[in-house]
């Protein structure tokens, strides 16, 4: 087994030599050693959002270290899938070089670079389209994908195809007949609709996001945020008052919402 500290010149045979003696079964680590695709992927997954996470908050230095961590993702399952016969790091490294050199026709073949980005988005995705040949529209938008995020991305594809409303206009009043169908179930006291219901609300809310060229998952992570800030002075307002949030009602939380509200809008309430 090729000791890591003998490549200390060579960050990925480094980082790939690390995983290979992490997984040996005479030598690595009892943790490492019982994992499998499916134990890994959650990890992959919270790493992805922790990348996602620092560049939110501008943190570059963060940033250098969830990249790491999520490069040592792509390691890790590489790994699994070398010692399965399946393929190895260097198959998936070339696979994606493969793919950025066809899909960049204009950089690395004989199209002309004088497109804009929005038709060098359309071109990307006619190629995209291309390489699915033979498969259904919908095929591969993954399903552990965020729901809002594979909502959005299962209504762009559709939309490809000519599926889609002609204008935002059309979705807000898909909007108003799925918020009125889901008072009606609730009014009819049938839990299985009213979730039913509650689901095609949100799908038409994220299909109004995508024609107001909104992305639904980043504006629920900002809505989230505003909630955090405003919860959070709610919460100091009542420490300087000797309470907690328990010991507190709506009304005098609801006051101290809004006066936390004023004061980020600047006091135009």
């Amino acid at each position: 087994m090729t000791d890591p500290s003998d490549l200390p010149g060579a960050p990925i045979p480094r980082l790939l030599a690390i995983m290979a003696r992490l997984r040996d079964p005479g030598a690595g680590c009892p943790w490492d050693l019982v994992q499998d695709f499916s134990s890994i992927a959650p990890y992959t997954i919270e790493e992805a959002y922790e990348v996602a996470d620092a560049i939110a908050r501008k943190d570059w230095q963060g940033l250098k270290g969830e990249l790491g961590d999520l490069l040592l993702q792509v390691v890790y399952h590489a790994r699994m899938a070398e010692e399965a016969g399946l393929f190895d790091f260097a198959a998936v490294a070339r696979g994606v070089a493969d793919k950025m050199v066809a899909r960049h026709p204009h950089v690395f073949g004989s199209e002309s670079r004088d497109k804009s980005p929005a038709q060098q988005t359309a071109d990307w995705e006619r190629i995209k389209s291309a390489e699915r040949d033979g498969r259904g529209t919908l095929d591969g938008v993954a399903l552990a994908l965020p729901a809002l995020v594979r909502a959005a991305k299962l209504q762009d594809r559709a939309a490809r195809v000519g599926f889609d409303w002609p204008s935002a206009a059309g979705v807000a009043a898909k909007i108003a007949e799925e918020a009125g169908e889901l008072a009606r179930a609730q009014a009819a006291g049938a839990p299985g609709e009213v979730a039913e219901e509650f689901g095609d609300l949100l799908f038409a809310l994220t299909n109004l996001g995508r024609h107001l060229g909104i992305d639904p998952e980043a504006a629920l992570r900002a809505a989230n945020a505003k909630f955090e800030r405003r919860f959070a002075a709610v919460e100091a307002a009542l420490a300087a008052r000797g309470r907690r949030p328990a010991e507190s009602d709506l009304a005098e939380m609801d006051a101290l919402w809004n006066r936390a509200r004023a004061e980020e809008r600047g006091g135009a309430g």
